[in-house]
């Protein structure tokens, strides 16, 4: 999953995390600014994430203060982690992007049970 290093560290909050969409795989999913597809964790309830330390790290959180790009429907909030870094939620749902998506329109952690859990990508109604 990870490189030979083991999973990154989460990444700091801070400043603007634009969202965006992209059709991958015939599903118009929420990316951020790069690209990358976001998921959301079926443990999270829309007010805490369930997915700290190793978890975060092959799952990092989106972090940031969030901007929707237009055609995005949906609210868009934040939560704060169990660290102090304020992640974005999308319709109650944290969001994370995943360290086995290694390009713009990839989506290898969707439906993926992982780390305690069921993973999905972050669909936007079309």
């Amino acid at each position: 999953m990870a490189g030979t290093g083991g999973p990154a560290p989460p990444p700091v909050s801070g400043g603007r995390a634009t969202l965006k969409t992209a059709t991958i795989g015939g599903v118009t999913v929420l990316t951020n600014a790069n690209g990358f597809t976001l998921y959301w964790f079926g443990p999270d309830t829309p007010t805490r994430s369930n997915c700290n330390g190793v978890c975060a790290g092959y799952w990092p959180p989106q972090t940031g203060s969030p901007t929707a790009s237009p055609g995005i429907l949906g609210k868009l909030g934040t939560i704060t982690r169990s660290d102090g870094a304020t992640q974005i939620t999308y319709n109650g749902h944290p969001l994370y992007t995943y360290v086995g998506d290694t390009a713009p329109g990839q989506a290898f952690g969707n439906n993926r049970n992982l780390n305690g859990g069921l993973w999905h990508e972050a669909t936007v109604p079309g």
